[in-house]
């Protein structure tokens, strides 16, 4: 298992301990202010008889609402049953809270699929589709609008919620959730550093290809 010490040698400033319940929420929470992704979170919540505040008030410290959350993004992207964005995902993850430098969030990869791996230009980072976006580059007829909405948010110094980044070791991170985010920061030139909760495993490898 990685160490508190090891993670600050690393040059990743650690806030602390995190866990699979707070990645679970903060993952859902994320999703459910996404465009595309937060009808779909809403319709889970309406089947399961959920409301909203599950996600918007989420208490760690409650076991059912834990087992709750679980199963909704279990319904909704595949968490814990080995299929969509978490094919391959190892069932036991270290989780941290932790404060990534510009440099280190501008070697941050995209998750392997299509859409960011033609915005990006194949390499799957941020900083390649910040550059295609700048150029008028689009991909499938979707806009560049939201991007550069969010990139001037945080060119404001709006808050993002943290992203959330998994990997089998510190300088090999991929973006399990906040692509958005991510790419907004780079459009902004990855200006400081930002909160994320990051999770690493022996077996990530079979997740990040």
């Amino acid at each position: 298992m990685t160490t508190r010490s090891a993670w600050n040698h690393a040059a990743v400033k650690v806030i602390g301990d995190s866990s699979d319940d707070e990645m679970v929420a903060l993952f859902l929470l994320g999703e459910l202010a996404s465009e595309r992704w937060g009808a779909g979170i809403r319709a889970a919540l309406d089947a399961a008889s959920q409301a909203e505040a599950l996600i918007t008030a989420a208490d760690l410290g409650d076991a059912g609402q834990n087992r709750a959350r679980r199963a909704l993004l279990a319904t909704t992207r595949g968490y814990g049953e080995d299929r969509d964005v978490f094919e391959n995902f190892p069932a036991r993850v270290r989780w941290i809270r932790a404060r990534l430098t510009p440099g280190e969030l501008a070697r941050v990869r995209y998750i392997e699929y299509s859409y960011w791996n033609e915005l990006s230009g194949g390499s799957r980072l941020a900083a390649d589709a910040a550059r295609q976006i700048r150029q008028g580059v689009t991909v499938f007829g979707v806009s560049n609008r939201r991007f550069v909405r969010a990139a001037r948010a945080v060119e404001r110094g709006e808050p993002f919620p943290p992203l959330i980044l998994a990997g089998r070791r510190r300088d090999r991170l991929i973006c399990l959730e906040g692509h958005l985010r991510l790419t907004a920061y780079a459009l902004a030139g990855f200006p400081g550093e930002a909160e994320c909760l990051v999770g690493t495993a022996r077996t990530m490898d079979r997740w990040d290809r």
